[in-house]
């Protein structure tokens, strides 16, 4: 790393991202370029982070070099045709991070504004083949209707592992769409790893907008409240800067703007504006920290900025009055709405506040904010699941593995360096637990969802066009209509089993130039409904979990079924939009009424013999004891010198509570005079390691 360039932990992200992207490169099996490999990290922490969703990393690009260069690396597909998002990447790949020169980032925003001008405003979708990765995107954005009508904004995002603290490519206005740049470089994505999301800030008085309030009187260490009025104007100037981000982010997956306009709304604020203040509920909106001013007559109090602005409850009211501005003209200088604006003051116990806000701000909803979070009881016993449950002795492997399920982001990386201080370490704990077997959230409800079909009469709550709708929708869903109670380990194991399945459906599928098709993302989750259907759902699940690999017939039919599938979807799609048709119930209930009656070759050993003896149920005492093992294990094996720095960290970091710093310096003396610590002490502990996993060099190789 360059002198310029001191910040150690940034140094340190970079470097464990090059080796998580060239160590992604070798579990693929079939490779991967580096770029792209790249792109999928940064738009999947962009994801976790709120800030898009339902991006599908598409590579295209032309004529470089040339006035007429384009070029995309990723798009995310619109929910409501309100928002696009186009990406770009600049890829370095080099041993320290790279300073960018602002020619590069302008040269990016050239093509990637190209690709989108090219793709709107020309016939650029005729010079594609129909089976390429991005002609879906190219096609919608030539023909739809919908989108033509109701977009709003498009985002035009570059991404890269360098570092740029240069200016951002000034807005432009193209084919009449507001198109908005961001360059989301390496220190960014450190942030967002660090934070969770990045901060909208707003400032009322420079944007020329004046918003009174008034102070609640009620005094407390955790929140001040606010009264507040705003004017559509001012909704309507952040609602088309930032959309759906401005919707607070646990809530935003099932809280959508939906991009239409609730029609009593509309109403009066076309016939009669002035009264939209007395009609309307209003907005609440949470926030870290804001700026007031005294008015200039000196009798009230103007709020002038806000740090972290989160809608919680409000979301159709902002988008109602920003599209009746756009689609009627109307005059919205006389609507105003009531704001309860809630800052947060322990920023320690900032996500958790905001999240009940939201929570209780929305109790029509059928999904809560805490189903949407990761601390719901599922997602805890099956995470503590996947630390007990090791994989059946498998011909050909040493030792036995265990899949990781990673509840939260970062668990993986926070496991790893917590059992691996040393390479020797490092590499057991690979071994154990290899990177190709952790799993996500969003990967669980994929292998589930794509597996068995749940229909409620003629509604199709769980299927194969739910998974091509994309990970967040996908997700949202599951949890709405696929959860279970208590996970078991027979239910983990099967879940093993469903993921294996679709990572080698996804293999089978095959890559250029020996791929079945360009339609992966569509056949394979289809072509696994397909399968689970035509079999009435009696796959041996728990053989694919005893050899940790589906058989060679099994592996035969699967490579048909996805042939009979690609060729379906493209024979059947309206209007060559296989992408938009995948993601409609009708294209699953139309293909199994095709497909109905074919038989479909399977060895009867792939399927479940009604005469095997049940499988054993671990206990929840078996589970809890398994998991305290491990966690003590891992603490016995950090070393005395090793916890000497930890205890000095924590008595020289005033944000870390003393109850903490007491708990290490206990264990650290029982240690050294090998007295066995309480369990009470080691579990506080462990809590410790997973705060501040991250915050300090002191857990680089010993």
């Amino acid at each position: 790393m360059s002198d310029s360039i001191e910040d150690t932990e940034l140094k340190r992200f970079y470097q464990s991202l090059i080796q998580d992207l060239k160590s992604t490169q070798v579990s693929e099996e079939e490779g991967g370029i580096l770029e792209q490999i790249f792109t999928q990290t940064a738009v999947d922490l962009l994801a976790d982070a709120g800030e898009t969703e339902n991006v599908r990393v598409a590579h295209d690009e032309g004529y470089l070099g040339t006035k007429n260069q384009h070029k995309i690396n990723a798009y995310a597909e619109p929910d409501n045709y309100e928002t696009i998002d186009l990406f770009i990447t600049i890829y370095k790949g080099k041993d320290e991070p790279t300073r960018l020169a602002k020619e590069e980032i302008d040269t990016a925003a050239k093509r990637i504004t190209n690709f989108f001008r090219k793709a709107k405003c020309k016939d650029y979708v005729n010079e594609i083949e129909e089976s390429s990765q991005i002609f879906d995107f190219a096609h919608m954005l030539s023909t739809c209707g919908d989108l033509t009508e109701n977009m709003v904004r498009v985002n035009a995002i570059i991404l890269t592992d360098g570092l740029y603290p240069g200016a951002i490519p000034e807005n432009q206005n193209i084919a009449g769409y507001p198109v908005f740049f961001r360059v989301i470089d390496l220190a960014y994505l450190y942030n967002i790893t660090e934070k969770s999301h990045i901060l909208i800030e707003i400032d009322f008085k420079k944007d020329g907008f004046e918003i009174p309030c008034i102070i609640s009187p009620s005094e407390n260490d955790q929140y001040q409240s606010y009264l507040a009025i705003i004017s559509g104007s001012a909704l309507a100037t952040i609602y088309e800067r930032y959309g759906s981000r401005l919707l607070e982010q646990n809530v935003r997956s099932f809280l959508q703007f939906t991009g239409k306009i609730n029609k009593g709304m509309r109403k009066t604020i076309n016939e009669e504006p002035h009264m939209f203040l007395a009609f309307n509920n209003g907005i609440a909106v949470t926030a870290e920290e804001i700026e007031i001013a005294k008015s200039e007559d000196g009798k009230g109090y103007l709020i002038s900025k806000v740090k972290d602005f989160q809608i919680v409850n409000g979301g159709q009211t902002t988008a109602s009055i920003y599209h009746t501005l756009k689609k009627d003209k109307a005059d919205i200088s006389g609507v105003f709405v009531q704001v309860k604006l809630t800052v947060v003051k322990n920023r320690n116990d900032f996500s958790k506040i905001v999240s009940r806000i939201s929570e209780y701000a929305n109790t029509q909803n059928k999904v809560s904010v805490s189903d949407l979070s990761s601390n719901i009881p599922y997602h805890i016993e099956l995470e503590k699941l996947s630390r007990t449950i090791f994989t059946p002795h498998v011909t050909g492997q040493i030792n036995q593995t265990r899949w990781f399920y990673e509840r939260a982001r970062g668990q993986y990386k926070n496991a790893r360096i917590k059992e691996g201080f040393t390479k020797a370490k490092q590499k057991a704990f690979d071994l154990k637990n290899p990177k190709k077997q952790m799993f996500n959230k969003e990967d669980l409800a994929k292998y589930v969802n794509a597996y068995r079909e749940i229909c409620d009469g003629n509604k199709l709550r769980i299927g194969p066009h739910l998974v091509v709708q994309g990970n967040q929708k996908n997700y949202a869903q599951f949890l709405n209509n696929n959860l279970i109670d208590k996970p078991d380990n027979i239910y983990f194991e099967d879940i093993v089993s469903k993921a294996i399945l679709f990572r080698t459906a996804e293999k089978l599928y095959g890559v250029k130039p020996n791929a079945i098709g360009d339609l992966r993302y569509i056949t394979v989750p289809y072509a696994i409904s397909l399968l689970g259907y035509l079999t009435e759902y009696k796959l041996d699940l728990y053989k694919i979990w005893t050899n940790q690999s589906i058989s060679e017939g099994l592996q035969s039919t699967l490579r048909d079924l996805m042939r009979l599938v690609e060729n379906f979807i493209k024979n059947s799609a309206p209007g060559a939009l296989f992408g938009e048709w995948g993601k409609k119930q009708d294209c699953w209930f139309t293909m199994k009424e095709e497909f109905k009656n074919t038989p479909i070759p399977i060895s009867p050993e792939d399927l479940v013999n009604p005469e095997t003896r049940p499988r054993r149920r671990i206990s929840d005492t078996e589970v809890e004891n398994s998991n305290f093992k491990e966690i003590e294990a891992t603490i016995k094996n950090i070393s005395t010198q090793k916890w000497k720095v930890i205890c000095q960290y924590c008595k020289e970091n005033d944000e870390i509570p003393d109850y903490f710093t007491n708990a290490v310096h206990n264990l650290r003396r029982k240690l050294k005079e090998g007295i066995r610590p309480t369990s009470k002490e080691i579990l506080l502990v462990d809590e410790l390691l997973n705060k501040i996993i991250y915050k300090t060099s002191i857990f680089d190789e010993e």
